[in-house]
């Protein structure tokens, strides 16, 4: 289901200067390991599948939180399909690395006074920060754990919270507001969520971070509270309403108030977000090869997802333009394709007007099978009609989530 260990770097504090320079962000330097197979190159099934699982289980819970906080449905829930009520499977960020198969990416932020570390996934997918309390009885042993009465700046809300995922459990447990520090930039009276329950997959042995810290929009946050980085920005403790990722095998960082130049070049090419709840925008077109058997489809740009899951239709679209492609879902699980490893197409997606390569050694999950000649793709069909665009894209470009202009822009790493 979940695993992965993740490494912590060096954090690098930064000094203000243009909205631009490296100098005027905090940036915390990330690392990455792989997980989504075994050490022969074999995919691991079971992980592909929690991917799927896990992250559809998420936008359900986004999606319900946006009606709640809105009182209208969101604009994409219409042709959201819910997770398959799935068994437990076994299986197997600031600096960042990956969790859950490859699919998050972790870190360190300091909660409380007096403050206590904690390591939790960033994820542009969701808008909440939760941690296992001192009063969890349900899959947090091993977990760092939060205790409200120990910290002076600890205040309870009244309120409860529950996150329900698909394999029949939940993260639930009571509300309070808290100091928390991310990159020594610190926020008071920050929402966050103290449980008392675990899920199942977010027990030690399936998901090594204490918690999860969302980057979304309030209105798909269960606590309809602002996230971390918008209470900072309203705090005015950051200058520039912007973070960005770079997500790699090496040298990745999370800078947070700017940008860091030395690790792109060239121009942004930006795009609006349609919808704010996610970082939702408009997603040209997906191409192999040469080939473009995908138009204009509304897509998420997703940092808590391994994976790329576009809609059904349009994923079948996409691997019957590849030649000698294979529908996997009676070997590999549903909505997943091969294609021939020694032949792994030329993936482009395409935003702005511009087309972002994905490098085919991160389009190849792994062999399907020992002694197969095919190997899974990373495009994902599902039911719903729109894309997830998950880490298997965003490792090949340096990604700002601006919260001024409510944008996202991609630029070419160096």
């Amino acid at each position: 289901m979940l695993t992965i260990a993740f490494v912590l770097s060096a954090l690098f504090l930064f000094a203000a200067a243009s909205p631009v320079d490296q100098e005027q962000s905090m940036t915390i330097s990330l690392s990455k390991r792989s997980g989504l197979t075994d050490n022969t190159g074999i995919v691991d099934i079971p992980h592909l599948l929690h991917e799927v699982f896990f992250t559809k289980s998420k936008y359900e819970n986004g999606f319900k939180a946006y009606e709640v906080n809105t009182g209208a449905p969101h604009p994409l829930a219409k042709g959201f399909s819910a997770p398959l009520n799935l068994t437990r499977r076994a299986t197997g960020a600031v600096a960042l690395t990956s969790e859950q198969g490859g699919a998050l990416w972790q870190g360190s932020i300091s909660v409380g006074t007096p403050a206590q570390a904690f390591t939790v996934d960033f994820d542009t997918g969701s808008s909440d920060l939760f941690l296992p309390s001192s009063s969890c009885t349900t899959n947090c042993k091993g977990h760092k754990l939060y205790n409200p009465s120990s910290s002076s700046t600890s205040v309870d809300k009244g309120k409860t919270f529950s996150l329900q995922y698909g394999d029949g459990s939940s993260v639930s447990g009571e509300q309070y507001s808290e100091a928390v520090t991310i990159a020594r930039l610190s926020a008071t009276g920050q929402a966050i969520g103290a449980a008392n329950r675990y899920s199942s997959g977010f027990s030690l042995d399936e998901y090594p971070p204490d918690g999860l810290l969302g980057m979304g929009y309030q209105s798909i946050s269960e606590y309809n509270s602002p996230p971390l980085v918008q209470t900072l920005i309203a705090q005015g403790k950051i200058d520039q309403p912007i973070f960005a990722f770079k997500l790699a095998s090496s040298g990745s960082e999370l800078s947070i108030g700017g940008l860091n130049t030395k690790l792109y070049t060239g121009a942004f090419t930006t795009v609006p977000v349609t919808t704010k709840g996610y970082w939702q925008v408009n997603m040209d077109s997906v191409s192999a090869n040469g080939k473009t058997p995908v138009g204009r489809v509304s897509s998420i740009i997703d940092t808590g997802t391994s994976l790329i899951i576009g809609d059904t239709a349009n994923v079948k679209k996409f691997y019957a333009s590849i030649s000698g492609s294979k529908d996997a879902s009676k070997t590999i699980g549903p909505g997943f394709y091969t294609v021939p490893c020694k032949s792994i197409p030329n993936v482009q997606m395409s935003f702005g007007g511009r087309a972002f390569s994905i490098a085919p050694s991160l389009f190849n999950l792994g062999v399907a099978v020992r002694g197969s000649s095919d190997c899974v793709g990373a495009i994902v069909g599902g039911d719903d009609g729109f894309w997830i665009v998950g880490d298997v894209f965003l490792q090949n470009v340096y990604t700002s989530f601006n919260l001024g202009t409510n944008q996202v822009g991609f630029a070419t790493l160096k």
